[in-house]
């Protein structure tokens, strides 16, 4: 007598990131666990009322992948009027981020420690946001490795669809052919408009990081694209 089949394996859900190991730092950890209760938001199924977290009506920009949150906090500090939801999975770049949070007096920083794609698709309630940063995503340089690549077709529709008319999606990178792509992907999508010709100058609100210095006097380039959501 013949087995039944096997059932198929259970299908992978795409992510927006690859689990990297890090080292959490005493500072960090303290900042998890003291103020993580205040500022990072836990995952849940469900829209958010993001006034109620921050206690207050203001736009709301996500950043995708904050890293150690320099650059964050540096624009939350510099735009007070407006509430950022950092996006972030790592464990040393929240704590990080906490604690430049904590150093700078920051109220209008919130954290939600989880994939993008999910926070995206469950929190955050279509025509929503007023922008979107993706800064310097991981750029994914061998070829058969470019299907990782964060800015795709199917995510970028995701981004749209989450921005408020003429909300913006902000995207960096210091990788030509990923910015490339980039360009090609932004501007396939009909809902997006591209505020320049091609490549936007870097806004002031994006501050240099210092990688991104070093690699300036290196003769490196960057590439910033500033796309607006049609009404």
């Amino acid at each position: 007598m013949n087995s039944p089949p096997a059932d198929p394996p259970p299908r992978r859900a795409i992510r927006s990131f690859v689990v990297r190991a890090g080292r959490m730092g005493t500072g960090q950890q303290r900042a998890l666990a003291e103020l993580a209760p205040r500022f990072v938001l836990p995952y849940r199924d469900g829209v958010t009322d993001f006034a109620a977290a921050f206690g207050r009506q203001a736009p709301l920009v996500v950043e995708i992948g904050f890293g150690m949150g320099d650059a964050t906090a540096q624009i939350a500090a510099a735009r007070p009027d407006t509430d950022f939801l950092g996006i972030e999975v790592h464990p040393p770049g929240v704590g990080a981020l906490l604690q430049r949070i904590e150093e700078r007096g920051l109220p209008n920083v919130r954290i939600v420690q989880h994939d993008a794609v999910d926070v995206l698709e469950r929190m955050v309630a279509p025509a929503s946001l007023a922008g979107v940063h993706v800064f310097f995503p991981d750029p994914w340089h061998k070829k058969r490795h470019h299907k990782r690549r964060l800015i795709q077709p199917p995510f970028v529709a995701l981004l749209a669809s989450r921005l408020a008319p003429g909300g913006y999606l902000h995207c960096a990178t210091d990788w030509e052919p990923y910015a490339q792509q980039m360009l090609e992907v932004l501007t396939a999508e009909p809902t997006l408009k591209n505020r320049f010709d091609a490549w936007a100058p870097r806004p002031d609100y994006r501050p240099l990081t210092k990688f991104e210095n070093r690699g300036l006097k290196l003769g490196h380039g960057v590439w910033d694209l500033v796309f607006t959501r049609s009404s």
